[in-house]
Formats: C-alpha cells, sequence, structure tokens
C-alpha cells in the first residue's frame, strides 16, 4: 500500500512574515525620490511646515496693517495673532481650526472692511481638513464654512467706499467679485488638500504592495527550501538506508563488495550534506558566491547510477531530443525522477523492474517523464508525508503541467508527469 496523496501542510502552511522593514524601507525611498528634497524635508519634518504656514499667514496679513486706523490696528493685530496660534494646531484639530478660523474671517470682514487677509486663514485651514478627510466630508465643511462669509458678504458687508473706482465695477458688481473669488479660492484650497490626501494615499498602497509582495517571495522562498529539503533529505537517506543494508548483507561474504558498497554510502552522504548547504546558502547573502550550481539533466545518469548501486533494476530510456537548455526544466525533471525513484526504493516491495522514461516532443511542445515499477508496495503507510508527490505536482505546474501519481491494474506503481513547454522555448 501507498502513501496516499496527502495535502503538503507544511509547505502550504508556511507563515508570512510579520513585516518586511527592507521593502518598506524601499518603498520609502521610492516615495522620497518621487517628492523631491524639500518636499520630503517637510514631510518628515511637519511641525517646521506648520510654522512656514504660520509665517506665510502673518505676511499676507501685514500689509493691511498700513492702512489701518489705531484702534483697527490693534483689533487686526489681535485677530491676525490668534489666527496664528489656532493654525499652529490645523494637523491635529483640523476641524475645530476651520471653525474658529471661519468665525475669525467674519468678525475681519465685520471690523475691518478692508483687510488684505481674509479669507487665507481659513484656506489653510480647509487644506489640512481634506488632507486629512474623505472628500465629501471635505467639501461639505468648506461649504458650511464659506457659507457664513458668502451670505454676511452680500447682506452685511460694507464695501470701502474709496474702493469704488469710477467707470468700474457697481457696489453690487464688486460684492458678487469678491464672494465668486472667495468660494473660489475656498475650493482651491480643499481641493489641493484632497489631492495630497489621494497622494499620500496612493504612496501608503504602494508601500503595503511592497511588503505584501516581499512577504509572499519570503513565503515561496521558504516553501521552494522546504520542497529542496525534502528531496534532499528523504532521497539521500533512504539511499544511504538500501545501502548500508546491502553492505551488512555482503559484508561475510564478499568484503571487497561490502567496502565498494560503504564508499558509495559514504559518497552519498557527503553529496546530502553538499546539496543541503546549498539549499541552505539562500538563508546568507555571504555565502551566495560560493553555493554550488543546481543540478542538470546532465546528472541524471550519476542519479540513475546510485539508485542502482541501491539496489534498484533500473533501465533509462530516452525519446526526442535532448532537453532544452533551461536550468529550471533540467531541475524539475531531475526532482521528479529523483522523487518516484526515492518511494520505489522506500515503499515497493518485490520490485523486479524499474523503468524510467523522457519523451520530448517538441512539435506538440510536451515534455513527458514516466517511472514505472512493478512492486507490490511498503504495507505501511505512515512512512511518508505525501509531501513528495505534492511537491512533484507544484514543479510540473510552473509549466501548466500536472503529476499523476498511483497504482497500474497490471501491478506496481507509475508517476506520469507531463509539461507544456510550447514550441518556441524549444528551439
Amino acid at each position: 500500500m501507498r502513501t496516499p496523496d496527502q495535502a503538503g501542510a507544511a509547505e502550504r502552511t508556511a507563515a508570512a512574515p510579520a513585516e518586511s522593514p527592507s521593502a518598506g524601507r524601499r518603498a520609502d525611498e521610492f516615495s522620497a525620490r518621487r517628492r523631491g528634497a524639500v518636499r520630503t524635508y517637510f514631510y518628515t519634518h511637519p511641525r517646521v511646515m506648520d510654522v512656514v504656514v504660520v509665517l506665510v499667514y502673518l505676511i499676507a496679513g501685514s500689509g493691511a496693517l498700513l492702512g489701518s486706523s489705531t484702534e483697527r490696528l490693534w483689533i487686526h493685530l489681535i485677530l491676525l495673532a490668534a489666527t496664528a496660534v489656532v493654525l499652529m494646531f490645523r494637523r491635529d484639530r483640523p476641524l475645530t481650526v476651520v471653525v474658529i478660523i471661519a468665525i475669525f474671517e467674519i468678525m475681519a470682514l465685520a471690523l475691518i472692511p478692508n483687510s488684505s487677509n481674509v479669507g487665507v486663514g481659513l484656506w489653510f485651514a480647509l487644506y489640512a481638513v481634506a488632507a486629512r478627510y474623505q472628500a465629501v466630508l471635505s467639501f461639505t465643511v468648506a461649504a458650511v464654512a464659506t457659507a457664513p462669509l458668502v451670505l454676511y458678504t452680500l447682506l452685511y458687508y460694507q464695501y470701502p467706499s474709496d474702493l469704488i473706482v469710477a467707470n468700474g465695477p457697481s457696489l453690487v458688481e464688486s460684492l458678487i467679485i469678491t464672494v465668486i473669488a472667495l468660494v473660489l479660492a475656498n475650493v482651491i484650497a480643499t481641493g489641493l488638500g484632497a489631492s495630497v490626501r489621494r497622494g499620500r494615499e496612493h504612496e501608503a498602497e504602494l508601500r503595503r504592495w511592497a511588503i505584501r509582495n516581499a512577504q509572499l517571495a519570503s513565503v515561496a522562498e521558504r516553501n521552494r527550501i522546504a520542497r529542496e529539503m525534502h528531496d534532499v533529505v528523504a532521497h539521500s537517506l533512504t539511499v544511504m538506508v538500501a545501502l548500508s543494508d546491502g553492505a551488512a548483507v555482503v559484508v561475510k561474504r564478499d568484503p571487497s563488495k561490502a567496502q565498494e558498497v560503504l564508499g558509495q554510502l559514504s559518497q552519498t552522504g557527503r553529496t546530502a550534506l553538499t546539496d543541503m548547504r546549498r539549499v541552505l546558502g539562500v538563508l546568507r547573502d555571504d555565502d551566495a558566491a560560493r553555493r554550488s550550481p543546481q543540478p542538470d539533466h546532465t546528472d541524471l545518469g550519476a542519479l540513475m547510477e546510485g539508485f542502482r548501486q541501491a539496489g534498484l533494476p533500473l533501465s533509462f530510456t530516452q525519446a526526442g531530443p535532448i532537453l532544452p537548455r533551461d536550468p529550471a526544466l533540467s531541475l524539475t525533471v531531475y526532482r521528479i525522477v529523483q522523487e518516484s525513484l526515492t518511494n520505489v526504493l522506500r515503499y515497493g516491495t518485490a520490485v523486479s523492474r524499474v523503468q524510467v522514461l523522457i519523451e520530448n516532443n517538441p512539435e506538440a511542445g510536451l515534455l513527458k517523464v514516466r517511472v514505472y515499477d512493478d512492486g507490490h508496495g511498503s504495507i505501511n503507510a505512515s512512512l511518508g508525508s505525501g509531501q513528495g508527490i505534492v511537491g512533484m505536482r507544484e514543479r510540473a505546474g510552473i509549466y501548466a503541467g500536472t503529476v499523476d501519481a498511483g497504482p497500474v491494474p497490471r501491478g506496481g506503481w507509475q508517476v506520469d508527469a507531463v509539461m507544456h513547454l510550447g514550441t518556441e522555448s524549444q528551439q
């Protein structure tokens, strides 16, 4: 009885890392390059930006001080200072700041009709709201904050008579122009904030995407390492057990043959250690230059000779042209043959014939690998985990292929792997 094809839970449930600081750092560096040096500085020093905003507001409002009377000058200074202080909190409490500054703006219109900074503080406040909240809420807040200013301007604002130019716009026209300019300025400020918010959301999404990709790559790499380790350990230990059993049988009858088998046993162990170092070497960057290359199709002969030494009556047939020069494909074929023969060696009993067939059909774009034995199978189904067959199917799946493994009606066990290479990839 063969080991049933199980889910391969160890390979499929590898936990993603909790975080990927290197991926996040690269995403942050990319965003910083997009923003430029100046914007990046203000982005990383938000309080400095708050000070700059306050200074811009103070400069915008300083022009009105020149033409103000003494009484209005003090009122102007108080409102100017109060608005500047409130603006320092626009990042922390944007909605509250909008309400307070909207009240200050109406007071400025009522007490200082010729003030040149009307609306400037509200622009910065509305920008902060739009940069924090969704567009629907931001424009709603902008409309609510603008409506009192518009109504007061149209109904109660005393337009300075010295600003009415002969042959120019009338008083009503001047009020309408003022209202239009006020509304447009507030809409533009809100739109700029909404645009900045979308940009930040886009950068955050890019960062999350980079981290997710790094996590998926890490999981894939862990799965690959687990699959490689399974192939290396299962194959090598199975061959070594078979060789040691054979050596124990012939040691008294044919010492020279036993010595040869022990030499093959030692060589198999050394090869296993080398393969394990190569597979685990991906976890250490400093060993990258010293890693051995992956097995390719030229190793199939040595692989099968090792199984023959372990006692398998093995025959090999290759039909069609040689395999394409694709290291990944060669490794896939190598591992499928290795896993299939390992299963025969581990689970097969009374095996008198093992056939390996590799058929390459470039015209159809197909590569077939078949491993058949005529054994009866092991009675111990707990020897394996079922991950080997899962691993073969995952390898074949890279080439849109399939792997069917199971008993055959005439007796024995057969593995059929079919991979779709396409006609162009074999040229």
